[in-house]
This record gives structure tokens, C-alpha cells and sequence, in this order.
């Protein structure tokens, strides 16, 4: 059996800027212009006061495990050559969150708190993915 092709994201339009310059190996989030809060994941208006007075900004891309799960075992699906894989929440110094990899690790000395920074893996042409290794 042959194994799937892993998926990519669907791009919503407000998301787009974010895949851009994950392409180009940047890590941006959003910022709303009002009352400067940081936002992550891509909206399109700013869930903390709801203006639409949104920009784009590059992000330190240093952070740490806020959670984090190992997969050591997945039914057959485009993964299954990665495993085992961790799949963890990663706070970033800019104070939003957000679901990714950690990679370049040692699964035993992965832990909560452990500081981490991005790194990126090119899927395809289009899509560049930001993932996190330990610092």
C-alpha cells in the first residue's frame, strides 16, 4: 500500500501573508493596531477588542513548550514515516500561542517550559512549514 501524500493547509485569504513568509523562512504574526495586542491564529478582526485594524508583523520566533504530546503509534496516514513526532503548543515570547512540531529533540529531555525557537520545513513550492526545536 502506498503511502498518502501528507496534506496541505487550506489558505484562507487573511491566513495568506502568514504562509508567504513562512515561505521565505519569517515567522509574522498579526498585531492589532489598536490596542496592540498580538493575535495567532489568522483572523480577521482582533479578538481581544475587535477592530479590524490589523497588521503583520515579523515575530522573534522564540518561545516555549507551553504542552505537548509524543506520537508514538497512528493508524497508516502520511505521518506514520515520522513517527515518533511531537505535536506541542508553543507560547511565543510575543505571548500568543501556537500548534506546531518540535523537532531536533531528544523525546526524553523534552519537557513544559523548555525554551525552543523556529525553525522551518519546506513541504512544497508553496508551503514552508514553521516548526520549533530545543535551544
Amino acid at each position: 500500500m502506498d503511502t498518502p501524500k501528507k496534506p496541505v493547509p487550506i489558505v484562507n485569504p487573511w491566513a495568506r501573508p502568514f504562509w508567504d513568509a513562512a515561505r521565505e523562512e519569517r515567522l509574522v504574526t498579526q498585531r492589532c493596531k489598536d490596542c496592540d495586542k498580538f493575535i495567532f491564529y489568522p483572523r480577521i478582526a482582533c479578538p481581544h477588542c475587535f477592530s479590524d485594524n490589523l497588521e503583520w508583523v515579523e515575530v522573534s520566533g522564540k518561545g516555549t513548550i507551553y504542552s505537548f504530546t509524543v506520537v508514538e503509534n497512528n493508524a497508516p496516514s502520511a505521518f506514520i514515516k515520522e513517527m515518533p513526532y511531537v505535536v506541542a503548543i508553543i507560547k511565543l515570547e510575543e505571548g500568543v500561542q501556537m500548534l506546531s512540531n518540535v523537532v531536533e529533540c531528544d523525546l526524553d529531555e523534552l519537557h513544559c517550559d523548555m525554551p525552543v525557537e523556529i525553525t522551518f520545513e519546506k513541504l512544497t513550492d508553496e508551503f514552508t512549514l514553521p516548526k520549533f526545536r530545543p535551544v
